[in-house]
């Protein structure tokens, strides 16, 4: 029984004592006086009563009643109701508030519960005090309280004839039952009916179970204010511990929310600060930093809004703020999503209803009352489902003397499938949470609806869950048990009380509320307290039962785990891995450790794992030996990797007590068990994983302890479900609780004791698991420590979430040792042990132990770390020992010849990049990386090889290098290994030839070998010297650290060139170039010793080298005298021989008639060091005026002639750009009338003269006109350029008029590229092109040209094609004999930046973070493509000035870069012969490398170049030449492989080639001429053209089999971007072997089918799968023609003849091919067979298929009539066809031929023995031999006139090793006898028959 009221205070308004207008409360009486005993009276009443302030108020108010809740220092709840009424002030109430009525008024105005009415004030200047009686509880009867305070205030206004003393000790002493006592077995125990003597009577209902909250309809009527969805986020909030703040202007309104919300939060209880209603004086309260619920006035809104971390619910506004720094966790997903659709048809039913086309009646809506128990019915449902299964969790720590439980929260979330679910996570470890494991956990004690609800009703919840009715019934159910609980008799509520009449409040009260006799009122306390003394004492009689455990838990949703499913076929692999390990079946074991090591990623396997170590350990197989130990740790570690610190599947539980039991021996005495190779698990290092394993065992021992002994056997494990026999560790509490009030004193000591033993026992156990896993094999290293920051430092010790330091460890984990071993290894023992004792004090305060046992444990812990140090020294020892763990084998990569090996193998992983087809992405294809091997730095090449780590790829070797030279950028990164989780650091290298090596290096790769390998890598890409570069030291003894031994001078011709060229060139160049870095030519010693023999030239054909029709510049053998005839046989100067352009005799005397002349004015470089040494000028021009006119120049590079079209006769030239300000300024007139003037003046006369007489040497243009002039051309894009008055500048006017006008019949895309623009009429769209952008719509959409006509067809004889901003200084020629075309170029930076662009989008270092077409963007980005289609368009525009008979200069920027680029696709695209492989290199030789690239410079060959960086403006030019190609395939002679190889090699320092910047340094390094009598092989690939050559001659490798000319075509591309194709160069790759530009290297071992042909099997299929990303695809499914001739070369090698070579096959089909077009002898010319392919498929390219010869070679075996547009070209092409074709034809020396066959024939003396081809000639008596069957030319005659025998031979050295003895003959002459060897024995007695029988003949 319980008092209804404990105290009844009476308080008024009095004065401040500070005297300010606010009042305060005082209390005037209180009852009773004391104090209760049990229950103090609580402090501070008064500031609760008026919450908003004590105020006098102008007019008399209604009564008003509240309910304050307040909170003492025991968490007990007092309930303050509180009714105040106003009476009239007396004068000192008024006095004290007269003295500020300023304040009052303010107050008024802010709406405080003042309201002034002119209808209730009372007299002028009457105020009115508030008065309030107080009721006090601990019982919640808000109802009772509101009637009994309500009587009281009636009898005193209506002045009943009641006394009030008597009322109120009659409250004082009502006494009624407590909730759920008894269980109310009637209905006088559940109601209690009663009276305060006045008339009245209350019936108070006693709720049935004291733990279900009273909400009576404060949750309806929270939900109606704020509506679902935020109630649901203030729940969600309340429950994971954030503040929250209700806002209304009615206090009861506070009251009721702040209930509901703690009614809704049931099962949990709310722990933390709550006041439902905050008086103003304590609003700072708002600012604690804990959580809370609370309540305020709306009028106070202000002072909360700078709260930053609360959630305001606005209850009259209906709105809920969130800060935007508080984050709520929402709930799980399905349950949201249901619990918000159920609440949704509790409190709106007929939205189920609202679209039927006849609704059914209206059932009546549910009571305010009952749709609260329905709300509150969900959110018990919403428990039950979040917590089902909890009670499988709890650890019964204790059970006597009183039960200590934990939770296991880890193992809670695993198992319902939340662990990474941040709402439950933080309820878990929340305050409410912790309450209700200590109040539910306890195993036998009353239970509730929840118990029932979580036990037995998940089933049936699960079942409805998609079954709204049923749901609702469920809800409905469950809320009338609800309603029943608060109401349990309803029948019976009844109430009759006096109320005061209507406006009783307005009437003048008689007197004011009298003060009452306190002695009477305690007369009637005392009365009563007697009586109750008298009575016996009422004991809560609690039916207590076992709380039901129900079903195990399951996840809330059955998330299926995809790929790692946990199927039997899955398990099944991991129990024979197992079996195999331990019966020794070792190689069976390695074969399913891959899968195993797979499957381990599911839950299922892992649980199947440890239960099979389990059973082995039980069966006594714990001892392994080596091989196995190693296998069962690397399981265990493959399980342990993907557990979190918490491990929520209880993996690393169960493996616990397996890594104590598995061990091997190492020596006799020495075991090493598994802890010690599993240490590096953050698990392990987790104070809440220790805890949760203590108490799991602690149950287990502790369940023993208590079982019968007949029911004793293995613990189970933990969390999972008994067998129905074995009682659960929370049974056995219960029935232990059930029995301890019947056991004797002693008895329950004795168990006490035996538990607390217990719980010792286990402490002492896991200090030693704990040392076990905690100490790191190798103690003098404190690495493992600081990786788990969970040991050093105590505040983290408690927060599991972030002891796994990831990042910062790994870096300090390769520091070596300090050489304090004894002070680190006390350092790692001081660890553990202060790790092991927090661990020890928690769990043995939480256990109940005494403090004695405790310090006992102190003092042991040290010991037993120290013990097991000791032991771990030896097993360390021991262990190192061991031999190391057999890794990979390295595969030692390829090398070229002369190339080596600067540091060897380091292991390394390479990692994926950005580029998904080598890692098995969305492509598909294997996961070749990650890859495991090495990476090797060779003086050529950074190398990686090695295989992958995914197992199921297979045997694949991956291969991934570059050329050191291409090296771009090499940074440090952070990376994440195959094998070990943590990061580590990494390497990642980017090449310019587009490859990417990011690695990071194996742990047996220390941090200085890494060190020494970047060293080494830059030393190596940055060389001081030019000469320090592969291209150099090939092949040379030394190697590149190493100076050069001097030896004797050699070279003293070349030395005597080289010096007095740069000696006159310095003398002459003046300042200029001082300060450039002077070179000292080489000696020879510096090229080191010739190959030996063997490799004297690794690709060479045969023993005889073949004339070529050019001499290469390296073959020419300078003397001190030939100077000049070396310039001359220069690449540039035979190309000017070709192009008529001039020729030098050796007199240097000219004919006149030439317009131009071969000028040797710098041949000693003196004028311009970058230009070659002979140069093209006008006849006219002497040669002294060149030099001044060179300074009007950059870089002196004045305009010379470099090409001239054969038709129209105009000449191209080029130069750099004009000085803006330099030499030139010395020449300027004085008096310059303004600065636009003076700068076109500057130009010196020189240069007019020399442009003027560049125009002269021209043909005059048909038009006599002098003043002609282009239209077509764009000035768009010159910004402010203003020309001087006399220049002429081009404008843009719009070309679409005139073209359309002109346009005929549609020929096809491509008919306006190959139509004729050669009919005197300029062609091409030059306006837009010139334009630079495309701001005007071009003539075609993809950037044609138009069709020709919309220039007038007046032009000027010259056009000068510059940069803007420098063509302000060109003087303007009076006579419009030029025009200048100022266009905006790209400069060389601008190329770098966009080619660093490129190389990041083809080559993204890690993944792209979003899908979508992220390579597209960056590769718009990059720009390159625009720079591209600007090059293209120029580029055209000059090609059609040029056709159309003008005269272009292209002077741009220094000269070298972008003009290059320009003035070499203008050549490529106008002259036919640089599309052949002969001429391009011509081109190449002339425009890029004589006339000064900077290729050095550009590709930042040497240190000093370091700092600029790769600006690859030749690749960009190849690139442009690529996507010619693209569009008029059958155009060029080359494949687009050549291209590729040049774009590699041009920046791989292979060969000198590409190296130095310009002739000039050539010379001066000795690179020009190469010595007299070098021998051959010396050269042997020092030049690339001769590689080129050589290579040629075995494969057609660079040939293009489409090649099939048009004559004179020039070609015009398209050019818009949007024509443009990324070039594969960038983007492709092949793994199999890394580049294949380097031939020898590609050239892998032979196909494994045809080996195991030989072997005599059954032939195997040839099928084979092509990787993209792996296999070279040009090699894999080689093209028809290719593959038709391998298989050729394959037949004539298996008949035993020598091969023919594949280009004179090539040239026989062609030719027989142009035969088969004359089926009537009638010739076809050959242009008709070009014209039967349509224009676009020749444009286009026609692909080739494996097929029948004749259908698919005809479209694109042309004849070969126009190699060369000029007559040089076609006699070369008539010589080459017309001993084709006659091949086919037996001439008529051939029918002589008695015998004829292959003979080995052995060389003179020390030469090898050699396969020619034999004819044996009766006629001519002779014996000849060729090199091949189809040989034309004679080798060697053997005249049978001098044989004198011919007699068997013998085997000598060096012959072929198949071959019989007997097939060995001889033939003696009189000079000399010829050993031969036939192929077997009947072909060699034939041919001795033969040569005998000539002989008789004779």
């Amino acid at each position: 029984m319980a008092r209804l009221a404990d105290y009844f205070v009476l308080v008024a308004f009095g004065p401040h004592p500070r005297g300010s207008g606010e009042g305060q409360g005082q209390i005037l009486q209180r009852f009773p006086e004391k104090d209760w005993e049990d229950n103090p009276f609580p402090q501070g009443i008064e500031l609760f009563c008026q919450p908003s302030g004590w105020q006098l108020c102008p007019e008399r108010s209604p009564p008003t009643f509240f309910v304050a809740v307040l909170t003492d220092i025991n968490s007990e709840r007092h309930y303050c109701a509180c009714l105040t009424f106003w009476e009239p002030a007396g004068p000192t109430q008024e006095a004290a508030c007269t003295e500020d009525a300023a304040v009052r008024e303010e107050n008024a105005d802010e709406g405080g519960p003042v309201q002034l009415s002119p209808a209730t004030a009372g007299p002028p200047g009457q105020l009115f005090a508030p008065k309030t009686l107080v009721l006090v509880s601990r019982l919640d009867h808000a109802e009772v309280f509101r009637n009994s305070l309500g009587l009281i205030y009636t009898i005193h206004v209506e002045g009943l004839n009641v006394g009030l003393e008597n009322v109120v000790g009659n409250l004082l002493t009502c006494i009624i039952p407590l909730a759920g006592g008894s269980q109310l077995d009637s209905v006088e125990d559940g109601v209690r009916t009663i009276s305060l003597g006045a008339g009245d009577r209350q019936v108070i209902q006693t709720p049935l179970t004291d733990s279900l909250p009273i909400s009576r309809c404060s949750v309806a009527l929270l939900f109606r204010q704020l509506g679902i969805a935020n109630v649901l986020s203030l729940f969600c909030a309340a429950l994971t511990e954030h503040k929250v703040l209700f806002l209304s202007r009615s206090y009861q309104r506070l009251s009721d929310a702040c209930r509901g919300l703690l009614a809704l939060l049931f099962p949990l209880r709310y722990s933390f600060t709550y006041v439902p209603i905050l008086p103003a004086q304590l609003l700072e309260v708002l600012s604690t930093p804990t959580p809370f619920i609370i309540g305020v006035n709306a009028a106070f809104q202000a002072e909360t809004q700078e709260l930053l971390d609360v959630i305001v619910a606005d209850l009259d506004g209906g709105t809920v703020t969130v800060p935007e720094c508080v984050h709520i966790p929402a709930l799980p997903e399905p349950l949201h999503s249901q619990t918000h659709s159920v609440l949704s048809m509790v409190l709106d039913p007929e939205l189920e209803l609202a679209d039927l086309a006849f609704p059914p009646p209206m059932a009546s809506a549910s009571s305010l009352k009952m749709q609260d128990k329905e709300l509150r019915a969900v959110f018990l449902r919403l428990f039950a489902q979040l917590l089902q299964g909890y009670r499988w969790c709890l650890h019964m720590v204790r059970i006597h003397p009183e039960p200590v439980i934990r939770f296991h929260k880890a193992a809670f979330l695993g198992q319902r499938g939340l662990v990474e679910d941040d709402f439950l996570m933080k309820v878990l470890e929340g305050m409410a949470f912790a309450g209700f494991v200590s109040e539910r956990g306890v195993p036998y004690r009353p239970t509730d609806l929840f118990d029932e609800l979580v036990a037995h009703e998940v089933a049936r919840m699960r079942a409805d869950e998609n079954n709204p009715q049923r749901v609702l019934r469920h809800v409905k159910e469950l809320a009338e048990q609800l309603y029943k609980n608060e109401n349990p008799y309803p029948a019976v509520a009844m109430h009759k009380v006096q109320r005061p009449g209507e406006a009783s409040h307005l009437r003048r009260a008689p007197r004011p509320f009298p003060r009452l006799d306190e002695g009477t009122v305690q007369w009637i306390v005392d009365q009563a307290t007697a009586k109750m003394q008298g009575a016996p004492p009422a004991v809560k009689a609690e039916r207590r039962t076992t709380v039901p455990s129900g079903p195990p838990m399951t996840a809330i949703v059955e998330r299926s785990s995809g790929l790692h499913g946990n199927s039997a076929r899955r398990l099944e692999v991991v129990r024979n891995c197992i079996s195999c390990v331990f019966e020794g079946k070792m190689l069976e074991a390695k074969k399913l450790l891959p899968a195993v090591l797979r499957a381990l990623k599911g839950r299922a396997a892992r649980r199947c794992l440890t239960q099979e170590l389990h059973l082995h350990v039980q069966q006594n197989r714990a001892v392994l030996d080596h091989q196995q130990f190693d296998f069962v740790v690397r399981m265990m570690n493959c399980c342990l990797q993907d557990c979190t610190s918490l491990d929520e599947h209880g993996v690393a539980a169960a493996l616990l007590p397996l890594v104590t039991a598995f061990c091997r021996k190492l020596s006799p005495g020495v075991t090493q068990f598994a802890y010690s190779c599993v240490q590096e698990h953050v698990v392990w290092s987790t104070p809440q994983f220790w805890e949760a394993m203590f108490y799991g065992d602690v149950q287990t021992h502790i369940r023993a302890l208590y079982l019968e002994p007949a029911e004793d056997r293995d613990p189970t494990q933990v969390g999972e479900a008994p067998a129905e026999d074995e009682r659960s560790a929370l049974d056995v509490a219960s029935e232990q609780r059930r029995l301890w009030p019947t056991l004797s004193r002693e008895k329950q000591q004795e168990l006490v004791q035996k538990e607390e033993s217990t719980v010792f026992s286990q402490a002492i156990h896991y200090a030693n698991r704990m040392s076990y896993l905690l100490l790191p094999l190798d103690t003098s290293k404190s690495r493992l420590l600081r990786e788990r920051a969970g040991l050093g430092d105590p505040e983290s010790a408690s927060n599991s979430l972030l002891t796994s330091s990831m990042a910062g460890s790994v870096a300090e984990s390769y520091d070596t040792e300090s050489g304090f071993e004894d002070a680190e290894t006390c350092d790692v023992a001081g660890a553990v042990v202060r790790f092991i004792n927090r661990f020890v004090d928690k769990v043995c305060t939480e256990s109940g132990v005494t403090s004695d046992h405790l310090k006992g444990l102190h003092v042991m812990v040290p010991d037993i770390v120290q013990m097991h140090i000791e032991t771990l020294e030896a097993v360390h020892r021991e262990s190192k020992r061991l031999p190391p763990i057999q890794k990979p084998k390295l595969l030692r990569p390829r090398l070229l010849p002369g190339e080596e090996c600067v540091l060897d193998g380091l292991r390394v992983y390479l990692l994926p990049d950005g580029r998904e087809e080598g890692a098995g992405g969305s492509a598909g294809g294997p996961a070749l990386l990650p890859a495991e091997g090495a990476v090797f730095l060779t003086t050529y090449r950074v190398i990686f090889t090695g295989m992958p780590t995914d197992p199921l790829v297979g045997e694949q070797v991956v291969v991934r290098s570059f050329p050191v030279a291409a090296l771009t950028k090499e940074k440090r990164v952070s990376v994440q290994t195959p094998v070990e989780p943590l990061l580590q650091d990494g390497l990642q290298l980017r090449s310019c030839t587009f490859q990417l090596l990011k690695m990071a290096f194996d742990e047996e790769v220390g941090s200085d070998s890494a060190e020494l390998f970047r060293k080494q890598l830059h030393k190596l890409r940055y060389p001081p010297d030019v000469r320090g570069t592969f291209a150099f030291t090939l092949g040379s003894a030394h190697t590149p650290g190493r100076p050069p031994r001097a030896t004797k001078d050699k070279g003293p011709s070349l030395r005597t060139l080289s010096r007095n060229l740069v000696k006159n060139a310095k003398k002459t160049m003046g300042r200029q170039h001082v300060a450039r870095k002077k070179y000292h030519p080489p000696g020879w010693e510096h090229r080191g010793p010739p190959p030996p023999e063997d490799e004297e030239d690794a690709i060479s054909v045969s023993e005889e080298l073949e004339p070529s029709t050019l001499t290469p510049a390296s073959a020419l053998k300078p003397s001190d005298r030939m100077t000049m005839s070396s310039l001359v046989e220069r690449a540039c100067c035979r190309d000017y021989q070709r192009l008529g352009l001039g020729t030098l005799s050796s007199s240097l005397s000219r004919a006149k008639s030439e317009p131009f002349r071969i000028s040797p004015v710098n041949r000693m470089y003196a004028i311009c060091r970058s230009y070659p040494g002979l140069l093209i000028v006008p006849q006219s021009v002497q040669d002294n005026a060149l030099q001044r006119v060179s300074r009007c120049y950059r870089q002196n590079r004045f305009p010379v002639v470099c090409w001239r079209s054969g038709r129209s006769k105009a000449v191209l030239l080029r130069s750099g750009g004009l000085h803006s300000k330099g030499v030139v300024g010395l020449f300027k007139a004085q008096n310059a009338p303004s600065p636009g003037q003076s700068q076109a003046d500057s130009s010196s006369l020189e240069q007019e003269k020399y442009l003027q007489a560049v125009v002269s040497s021209m043909p005059r243009c048909a038009d006599a006109s002098g003043r002609n002039t282009l239209s077509g051309f764009s000035s768009a894009h010159m910004g402010s350029h203003v020309p001087s008055p006399r220049a002429r500048v081009t404008t843009l006017s719009n070309p679409m008029a005139a073209s359309a006008s002109r346009r005929t019949a549609p020929r096809g895309k491509w008919g306006s590229v190959r139509a004729s623009g050669r009919s005197g009429v300029l062609g091409g769209d030059v306006g837009s092109r010139l334009a630079g952008r495309d701001m005007l719509a071009p003539p075609q959409a993809n950037g044609a040209p138009p069709d020709p006509g919309f220039l007038r067809p007046q032009r000027a004889p010259l056009y000068i094609i510059g940069d803007k901003a420098q063509l302000k200084g060109v003087r303007p020629d009076p006579l419009q004999q030029w025009e200048l075309v100022p266009i905006e170029v790209f400069e060389a930076r601008q190329v770098k930046t966009s080619f660093k662009k490129l190389l990041k989008a083809c080559v993204p270092g890690c993944p792209a973070t979003e899908p979508g077409p992220s390579f597209l963007r960056s590769l718009e980005d990059s720009e390159w493509l625009t720079q591209i289609h600007k090059l293209l368009q120029v580029s055209v525009l000059v090609v059609e000035l040029l056709d159309s008979g003008s005269s272009v200069l292209v002077s741009l920027e220094d000269g070298w870069d972008i003009t290059t680029q320009v003035v070499s696709l203008v050549q490529l695209l106008s002259d036919p012969f640089y599309r052949t492989l002969e001429g391009f290199r011509l081109l190449v030789e002339k425009e890029w490398l004589s006339f000064g690239h900077r290729f050095s410079h550009r590709g930042a060959h040497t240190l000093a170049g370091q700092s600029s960086g790769v600006t690859p403006v030749f690749l960009q030019f190849l690139d442009c030449v690529h996507q010619v190609h693209l569009q008029f395939p059958m155009e060029f002679e080359f494949s687009p492989f050549y291209l590729k190889f040049l774009g590699y090699h041009h920046v791989s320092r292979r060969f000198r080639t590409f190296l130095l910047d310009s002739d000039y340094e050539r010379i001066e390094l000795g690179l020009l001429y190469e010595e007299k009598g070098e021998p051959r092989g010396q050269q042997a690939c020092r030049s690339v053209w001769e590689y080129v050559d050589r290579l040629s001659k075995r494969t057609p490798l660079f040939y293009n089999y489409m090649y099939a000319p048009e004559d004179a075509e020039v070609l015009r591309p398209y050019s818009n971007v949007s024509n443009l194709k990324v070039w594969d160069f960038y983007t492709k790759e092949t793994l199999a072997e890394g580049p294949l530009y380097d031939w020898e290297l590609a050239q892998g071992p032979p196909e494994p089918p045809e080996e195991e042909r030989l072997d005599g099997g059954a032939p195997q299929s040839r099928r084979r799968v092509v990787w993209p990303c792996y296999d070279s695809r040009p090699r894999a499914q080689p093209d028809a023609i290719s593959r038709l001739l391998e298989e050729l070369q394959r037949l004539e090698t298996e008949l035993g003849r020598p091969p023919e070579r594949w280009k004179d096959t090539w040239d026989r089909v062609k030719a027989a091919q142009r035969l088969e077009g004359r089926p009537d002898g009638r010739g076809t010319p050959s242009s008709l067979l070009v014209s039967s392919v349509p224009h676009h498929r020749r444009s286009l390219g026609v692909y080739l298929q494996e097929g029948p010869v004749g259908s698919t070679l005809s479209l694109s075996l042309d004849s070969d009539q126009s190699s060369g547009s000029t007559a040089s070209g076609s006699r070369q092409a008539a010589r080459r066809s017309t001993s084709t074709l006659y091949s086919q034809f037996q001439t008529a020396e051939s029918e002589n031929r008695s015998h004829e066959g292959t003979l080995y024939k052995k060389g003179a003396f020390m030469k090898p023995w050699k396969a020619r081809w034999f004819v044996l000639d009766k006629t001519k008596h002779q014996l000849r031999y060729y090199d091949h069957r189809v040989d034309t030319e004679c080798k060697g005659v053997i005249d049978l006139a001098e044989v004198e025998a011919v007699a068997p031979g013998t085997h000598t050295m060096g012959a072929p090793k198949t071959v019989d003895e007997k097939a060995f003959f001889d033939v003696k002459t009189t000079r000399r006898v010829y050993n031969f060897c036939a192929q077997d024995v009947p072909s060699a007695q034939q041919w001795v028959d033969q040569i005998q029988g000539c002989l008789s003949d004779a």
